[in-house]
């Protein structure tokens, strides 16, 4: 019998425990899209990143325009080509088509100019947000800030926790 209350009491005081433990533990969230819509200088970035897509886009369209006239006219003219010269177009056609995907590569590829011109651009201040956010939370005694557009688990979170505008501040920026 009294072991048995010894066990209740033991789980008792482990439960108190936890619920302590979980109460001292402060959350908060943050909207990484809010912080950088009233950031200045993403607006530039994204400006400078949208030029450099069209300017870049329009290289690729004008190749695989040439690619795709190469290859029309050679449907064209096929059955009057030799079997050498029928050879020889295919060969520049598939040159013409190689030589536009690896301009596609260079300029879209996972390691080509839009992502290191997107890292060079938004790296310093996706830095400069998480040292701020990191200050907050340090200051405030934050176990977790979560950001809000990518915690797509989270269906309801109190505005109360939500400190993108303190975030703003601390950059310069108010919010």
């Amino acid at each position: 019998m009294i072991s048995l209350m010894r066990k209740s009491l033991f789980i008792t005081f482990l439960l108190l425990v936890t619920c302590l433990t979980v109460r001292a533990q402060r959350f908060a969230l943050i909207d990484m899209e809010y912080i950088l819509r009233n950031i200045p200088a993403y607006e530039s970035a994204n400006q400078q990143l949208e030029q450099s897509s069209k300017k870049w886009q329009a290289e690729v369209d004008k190749l695989a325009q040439e690619a795709k006239s190469m290859y029309e006219d050679y449907q064209k003219k096929a059955s009057s080509l030799t079997d050498a010269q029928r050879t020889a177009r295919e060969e520049a056609i598939v040159n013409k088509e190689t030589e536009l995907a690896e301009l596609r590569r260079q300029y879209f590829g996972p390691e080509g100019e839009m992502a290191k011109l997107q890292a060079s651009l938004m790296r310093p201040l996706q830095d400069e947000i998480y040292e701020a956010v990191k200050e907050i939370a340090t200051a405030k005694g934050y176990a977790v800030v979560t950001d809000r557009a990518s915690a797509s688990s989270i269906i309801f979170a109190s505005p109360e926790i939500d400190i993108s505008n303190e975030v703003l501040a601390k950059l310069g920026y108010g919010g």
